[in-house]
This record gives C-alpha cells, structure tokens and sequence, in this order.
C-alpha cells in the first residue's frame, strides 16, 4: 500500500495525483532560437534563467518524492552527447514508479542485480531492455535507499533533429517530427541511449537532463501506459494536447 498522505505543502511518496494543474506559459522569444510551437515557449531573454543559459539539474532536484519531480521534468531538456553528435529534447510525457509497494514498478520483486539503480543513490539514469526490444531511460528518484524513477515517455525535438531521423529510419524513410521521440523506445533510439547508459550520473555525464528556462502550458495526469497491474494510479504526466505525446485507447 502507499504511503498515507502528508501535509499539503509536500507531496508524499506514492500519493496519488491530484487534478490537472496548469502552469502558466510565460511569453517572449530569442528570434535566433528556434520556435517550439504552441506547446512549449521560451521564459522573457529578461529573465535569469535566460540569461545564463542551460542549468544541468542537480541531484537534489531528483531527491524528492517522485511525482513531484514527473510533473517537475515536464519542460526540461533531456541530452545526450555522443561523437555522431548531440541529440536533445524538451520532455512532455513521463511516468512515476514508485517503491516496492508498487506492483508495476521493477522494486516491486526486491532488490535485484536489474533493479539495484533504483534504490538509488537518485540522479542516476536506469536504463533497461523492455521485452528484448527496446531500452527504456528512468531517471532515479527518492532518497538514497528508496526505490523510485522517472519514466521519460516522450520529448519534442529540440537539437540534433537530423541525428534522430537517421538513427530512427536510417533507410531515410520519411518520419514525422512529433514522432521521433514519441513513446519510451522511439525516443532512447533517436538519442542513442542503450543499456551502456544504465546507471550514468545525470549531472556530470553525457546524459543530462537541463532547465533551460522553457516552461509548459496545460499538464495533465492520468493512467500509465503499456502496464498491467496498478493501471488504476494516475501517475502519468503530459503537456496536454501535444502531439509528441502518446495515444492512449481508453478502455471501454
């Protein structure tokens, strides 16, 4: 079972999520950076964050409950730098896996040689094969001891948007944009990600994930994808309506 409720001013391990909540889009664009559309838009160049330039998240921002941080990435630059190039993208989908109580997260079959990442220290990447077909990227969450992670579902293209098309039909079939990165597996295979990621450090890597003073619009919540057990927990987070995200059938 989860963790009962805390007080309203932090959100508990496992507690469920609550109604969609909006974040208000802040307006104001560099004419030499590349528009994102109407999904994600850039902070005012006014602004400190602007002005800086990209941040690479600390490892604090991982070490707090783990729907905090699902809702929180949304917005952030997920990258990867390899020597064919570099190949990011501002994420607009993720799911949280929560503790060993959670029947659909890998903790819940204890402390193996697969699941040890997630148990921490958080900050750190977990990577694995999902039914021999594709690598799936978590970010680890929680405290040092305490199983959770990020799923990253999906990211619109930001750099490297060549890189992705080759790597995802190097036959140079034509692929839609908002379809690179759509879904877990589609999305480690335009960025190259593979199981020789697993456990790289998030912050000082070649794997990180950035704030770079972009911001959301409407962010809904609702059920995992892809899972057959606790598919009843709203813990999945996306920018709502945009078309990097996954199509979920509703069940009827």
């Amino acid at each position: 079972m989860c963790l009962p409720p805390a007080a309203p001013t932090r959100m508990p391990r496992g507690n469920a999520a609550g109604p969609r909540r909006v974040a208000s889009v802040l307006r104001g664009t560099r004419p030499t950076v590349r528009s994102l559309g109407p999904y994600v838009g850039r902070v005012s160049p006014s602004t400190g964050a602007a002005r800086r330039g990209p941040a690479v998240l600390p490892h604090d921002f991982y070490a707090r409950p783990t729907l905090q941080v699902a809702e929180e990435l949304l917005g952030k630059v997920l990258a990867h730098r390899t020597r064919q190039g570099v190949a990011s993208g501002v994420i607009v989908e993720s799911e949280a896996y929560i503790g060993e109580d959670d029947p659909a997260c890998h903790a819940s079959f204890g402390r193996t040689a697969r699941s040890e990442p997630l148990f921490g220290p958080p900050g750190f990447a977990y990577v694995y094969l999902n039914y021999g077909v594709h690598f799936l990227f978590n970010a680890v969450t929680e405290a040092d001891g305490y199983p959770g992670a990020v799923l990253i579902r999906a990211l619109q293209p930001l750099d490297g948007i060549a890189l992705m098309k080759k790597r995802r039909a190097p036959d140079g079939r034509e692929i839609d944009e908002h379809a690179l990165c759509r879904g877990p597996g589609n999305l480690t295979r335009s960025l190259g990600i593979t199981i020789q990621d697993n456990r790289l450090d998030l912050s000082t890597s070649k794997l990180t994930i950035e704030d770079r003073g972009l911001s959301v619009g409407a962010i809904a919540t609702g059920p995992r994808i892809g899972i057959r057990v606790a598919v009843e927990k709203p813990w999945r987070f996306f920018v709502e309506g945009h078309r990097a995200v996954s199509a979920h059938r509703r069940r009827g």
